[in-house]
């Protein structure tokens, strides 16, 4: 797999904004959640824990992807048998 060094800070920008995104689905209400969110309701006392849960997995997995694309570049070396 080849490195992409560039698409370290995207990807640590996007894991932050879904870590956010976790914390607001569990600490607000449906109701209190922003309208263009999913699961916002209009008189629901409701906490999306999935959708949460959900963001949160995906904010990992993008701080995943950068740490592995700020590894050493990987280079094929032929391997000969004796």
């Amino acid at each position: 797999m080849s490195k992409n060094r560039q698409l370290v800070i995207p990807a640590v920008t996007v894991g932050v904004v879904l870590i956010v995104i976790a914390i607001v689905y569990w600490v607000d209400s449906a109701n209190a959640l922003p309208s263009f969110f999913p699961g916002h309701e209009a008189g629901s006392s409701h906490h999306h824990i999935k959708h949460g849960l959900a963001a949160f997995i995906l904010g990992l997995g993008a701080f995943i992807f950068a740490w592995f694309q700020t590894g050493p570049a990987t280079t094929s070396h032929s391997a000969t048998s004796q």
